[in-house]
Order: C-alpha cells, then sequence, then structure tokens
C-alpha cells in the first residue's frame, strides 16, 4: 500500500489526537498532503509541523469557521481529494431520564452537524476532480448501547448522513462512505475507563476486561493506526467501487 496517495490532499477534522491524529500521519505516509484541522490550535500546530502540512484552528460547530476551513486547504493547495469527518465528542454516560439537555445539544452540534457543514463546504472542492469522504461513525452507529442515547443518536445520524450524501455526489465521482470503530486505545478512551471506575467501584482493568476486550471475538481493543489504514482504503481506489457503505472495526464486538 506504500505512497499511494502521492499528489493528493485531505482534510482531516479533529486531527490534532487520537484516531484523527493517527489519520493524518498515515494519509502523510502515503504521499498525502494533509490539512490539520482542530479546535485546539496546538495540537493540530504539532501535528501539521511533523507531517509538512497545514495546520488550521477549526471548532466544526461553526459555519463560519468550516468555511475558512476550506478556504485555507483551496489557497494552500488548490484541491481536496479527501476529506475526513473524524471531529466528534463522546460524551459522558447518563439515562434519557437525567439527560442534560445542553449535553445533548453539544453532542449533536459537534458529531452531526459538524459532519455536515465540513461536507457542505468540502463537496465543492471535491467534485473539481473526484474523490473520497469518510465519515465516522461508531460501532454504537449500529448497536443502541445503555446510557448513551446521545451517542448512538448522533452516530446513527452520521450513518444517515453517508448513505444520503453518496447518491447525491456519486454522480460527481465523490464517494462517501463511514467508518465504525469499536474501542479505540486513545488517550481519552483511558480517561473515560478511570472515570468510570471512581464512580463504579470496579478497577480499569475490571472495566477493560469486562466490557471492551473479553466480549470481542479478538479478545482486544483497537490501535488507532487500524482505523486509519481503513480511512486510507476508503480514501483510495483499492475501494473505487465501494460508496454508501459502513466498514466496522471493532476486533468483533457483537
Amino acid at each position: 500500500m506504500a505512497r499511494q496517495m502521492n499528489g493528493k490532499v485531505a482534510v482531516v477534522t479533529g486531527g490534532g489526537a487520537g484516531i484523527g491524529e493517527a489519520i493524518c500521519r498515515g494519509f502523510a505516509r502515503e504521499g498525502c498532503r494533509v490539512v490539520v484541522a482542530d479546535r485546539e490550535a496546538d495540537w493540530a500546530a504539532k501535528v501539521a509541523q511533523d507531517i509538512q502540512g497545514q495546520a488550521v484552528t477549526t471548532d466544526v460547530t461553526s459555519e463560519s469557521e468550516v468555511k475558512a476551513l476550506f478556504e485555507a486547504c483551496d489557497e494552500a493547495y488548490g484541491r481536496l481529494d479527501v476529506l475526513v469527518n473524524n471531529a466528534g465528542v463522546v460524551p459522558s454516560q447518563v439515562s434519557a431520564e437525567d439527560m442534560d439537555m445542553a449535553e445533548w445539544d453539544q453532542v449533536i452540534a459537534i458529531n452531526v452537524r459538524g459532519v455536515l457543514l465540513c461536507t457542505k463546504y468540502g463537496i465543492p472542492l471535491l467534485k473539481r476532480g473526484g474523490g473520497a469522504i469518510v465519515n465516522m461513525s461508531s460501532r454504537v452507529g449500529y448497536h443502541g448501547t445503555p446510557l448513551q442515547s446521545h451517542y448512538a443518536a448522533s452516530k446513527f445520524a452520521v450513518r444517515g448522513i453517508t448513505e444520503s450524501v453518496a447518491h447525491e455526489v456519486g454522480p460527481l465521482g465523490i464517494r462517501v462512505n463511514s467508518l465504525c470503530p469499536g474501542t479505540v486505545e486513545t488517550e481519552k478512551l483511558h480517561e473515560r475507563v478511570a472515570n468510570r471506575a471512581k464512580t463504579s467501584g470496579r478497577t480499569v482493568e475490571e472495566i477493560m476486561e469486562t466490557t471492551f476486550i473479553k466480549p470481542a471475538a479478538l479478545r482486544r481493543t483497537i490501535a488507532p493506526d487500524e482505523i486509519s489504514q481503513a480511512a486510507i482504503f476508503l480514501a483510495t481506489d483499492a475501494s473505487s467501487a465501494i460508496t454508501g457503505t459502513h466498514l466496522k472495526i471493532d476486533a468483533g464486538r457483537p
């Protein structure tokens, strides 16, 4: 799969850390020029510097900032071949009965509005020569999970956006697919599990084993680079006949 993105330009949202950072670095290794978008300016700048890309501070819930992101991409490179809508938030666990509607609104704004806004402003650049959109859904976008109705709703919505837009832009030579990761080993995951351990009286190791590892067919979690490799697949001609579909990367969790 070496250097199969030579000459391509990508925008990756949420590219300053975690899965997004892994995707930025993976794309760069394949020869892609990457615009690293993140609301944390320092994070975006660090990744962009490492991969010789462009950093653009972006809150994906802001239409003006998203518009400016794609204007910056156009100014820097004059093209766009791949958009990865990765920016997202995993909220705290809460029942529907106890839902803080402000948190609900934040989750929908980032995880759903952000995807649609970036798609809206990315399409005019992509349709110049065709390309690919890779949206980040989740395993929870397939399976409703207790205490995560806000997150599940947002990730089911991403799958809906993916399928709808795929039919809109297919005739323009643009493919649209989503990735649906399971449990990915990021700093944010370990922060969430540590907080859950404090409130539940269980150990981090116990939670990881019983909740994430043991239920998976492969009896393990997923590395960020494994998500990056899947994004490369969906962004390149290796998946040239694939659009409107969803790729689960969950180590076989039911």
